[in-house]
């Protein structure tokens, strides 16, 4: 059930189903193509058609991707994202099952984006203006859980207002990455509540 910001909160299948290599890598491949088969996706993954095929329907099952009707020919099949958008529990409130899901999706996340900035950096040179397109920041903040979950709330807000459609964005645009993360630091002393 979606919250008033649209965001529905994970089950553990969920962060199961998320928790694949294949399905992220169909997720990814569906948001640099727009829309896809399990014919043109399965050589882009390395698997077989049946694979990618059955991680589509998994997909579907959970709301991140859909079928496309229109584009239906007999037994060809489009797909594209729905842009649904998931937050997990919070780990006191999580299971050991959901728990250990979400940690295998967040090192799935982490590996992929580690080897995506990799291979930013080895193309930056051929990228032109975009080669420039590197805003990076560190830096720290003191506030309660409360700031800090209205923080985030604000960091998405500003997210979506520029997650939108191809069709509706300007000329020259393209798919640019973001990612935030968010720790305490644990070499603080802290309080327990």
């Amino acid at each position: 059930m979606p919250d008033a910001a649209g965001s529905e909160l994970a089950t553990l299948a969920t962060a199961k189903a998320l928790a694949n290599p294949v399905r992220q890598r169909i997720l990814r491949e569906l948001e640099i193509l727009g829309e896809a088969t399990s014919t043109l996706l399965a050589p882009r993954l390395g698997v077989t058609t049946g694979g990618a095929s059955y991680n589509l329907r998994v997909l579907a099952e959970h709301g991140f991707v859909e079928e496309i009707p229109e584009r239906a020919r007999g037994k060809e099949r489009w797909w594209r994202l729905t842009r649904k958008h998931v937050h997990f529990p919070r780990q006191s409130e999580q299971s050991p099952q959901l728990q250990a899901a979400i940690e295998e999706l967040n090192q799935l996340w982490l590996a992929e984006d580690l080897a995506t900035f990799a291979r930013f950096q080895g193309k930056r040179p051929q990228m032109g203006p975009w080669s420039d397109a590197l805003p990076y920041s560190r830096g720290s903040i003191r506030v309660s859980l409360a700031e800090l979950s209205s923080f985030f709330e604000e960091y998405l807000e500003l997210l979506k207002r520029y997650q939108r459609p191809a069709d509706d964005t300007p000329a020259g645009a393209r798919t640019v990455l973001t990612r935030f993360v968010a720790f305490p630091d644990p070499e603080e002393d802290h309080d327990t509540d």
